[in-house]
């Protein structure tokens, strides 16, 4: 609240200065109306220093002196080679405003390549203070999962959403397509959910590489530019990402690392959701989806079972469990299954389904 105070005073100020001296030599009211406008330039320019890193800062600043020192340079070319007049000041000013912008915008973006940290000093608190960058892709704001892990405490450091994620995700928010649309919409609150996460630090960045058009050689950039990692599902920019030595967080693989660890021989009941490939198989889900294929089981479809699990298999996308049920132990033991109730299709642990790679870009 102080902090405001003082910027409407620095404006207000500025505002009472040109009003007194008129130094656009209008009338004293137009005057303090360009003062006023001039100040709050002003403020919204500190505005916007405040979320620029030290090491941009820095970068801006070497880049915007060795503009300048060049720009004095041409203006000592202009001033032999050209007659004295409006046209020579002219190119002076303008020699000058365009080496100290590019001096600026290079300067700042190559400032993050700064190790401020081993200056030592004032600028040893710097590595202290860096935090990991996190890097979400379209597919897993749209898979949702993201948000409940995020509400575990699991994710620390800084969730970073390109801007060009977002120009995506609205894209298929937009799209004609009922299924596309209702996802994308489902992204957009996956977002807001996250950022009303009062543990959870969300920064949106402007960075972007024109010159490159997948959004998922963008994200690989961005993340060596910021040298953060990529959070995804996508097992094709998982794979290329390694290639090129960026870090990927994959939530398929966190997701079948969470599954539970079952042994051939164990007993586990499950739900006979419908027939399998093979003659007489049944398939059920467990609560993660993972995919249970027993043997000897088809007629007992509609129907919750124990079966003997006899392997498990470790695929790409995800575990399969297979097992067999003896229909001549239940029989001798006098077994009872346990049917679904009228009107119920499935119970809740075959509602989750297999983790999928959903990728908006994709035509679906």
């Amino acid at each position: 609240m102080n902090l405001v105070l003082v910027r409407l005073l620095f404006v207000l100020v500025v505002s009472i200065t040109c009003y007194l001296i008129a130094p656009f030599e209008r009338s004293q009211n137009v005057d303090a109306g360009i003062g006023a406008l001039l100040g709050l330039a002003i403020v919204l320019f500190e505005w916007k220093l405040r979320t620029v890193s030290l090491k941009r800062l820095i970068g801006a600043a070497i880049g915007s002196f060795l503009g300048i020192c060049g720009a004095y340079l041409f203006a000592l070319v202009i001033r032999n080679s050209v007659p004295p007049g409006s046209t020579q000041s002219f190119l002076q000013i303008l020699v000058m405003l365009l080496m100290a912008y590019v001096g600026l915008i290079v300067g700042a973006n190559k400032g993050d390549l700064l190790n401020l940290a081993a200056l030592g000093g004032v600028f040893g608190g710097e590595k202290q203070g860096k935090k990991s960058y996190k890097i979400l892709d379209t597919s897993v704001i749209i898979d949702g999962r993201i948000a409940d892990i995020a509400e575990t405490g699991f994710l620390d450091g800084i969730i970073v959403t390109p801007q060009f994620v977002l120009r995506e995700l609205q894209l298929v928010a937009d799209s004609a397509d009922s299924l596309k649309r209702n996802r994308g919409r489902r992204g957009l609150d996956v977002l807001q959910r996250l950022q009303k996460m009062a543990t959870l630090q969300i920064q949106i960045v402007e960075d972007d590489f024109p010159a490159i058009r997948e959004v998922d050689l963008k994200l690989i950039e961005l993340a060596k530019l910021y040298e953060g990692k990529i959070i995804t599902n996508d097992f094709n920019l998982n794979k290329v990402a390694q290639l090129q030595g960026v870090e990927v967080l994959n939530i398929n693989e966190l997701a079948n690392s969470l599954k539970p660890i079952v042994l051939p021989g164990e007993i586990m009941k499950v739900f006979i959701l419908k027939e399998g490939k093979e003659y007489n198989q049944g398939v059920a889900y467990l609560d993660d989806g993972t995919m249970v294929v027993v043997d000897n089981a088809r007629k007992m479809i509609g129907k919750t079972i124990e079966v003997s699990v006899t392997s498990v298999l470790q695929t790409t996308a995800g575990k399969m469990i297979f097992g067999k049920w003896d229909e001549r132990a239940f029989t001798r033991t006098g077994g009872t299954v346990t049917p679904t109730p009228s009107g119920v299709t499935a119970p809740a642990a075959v509602t989750a389904a297999l983790p999928v790679e959903i990728k908006p870009g994709a035509s679906s």
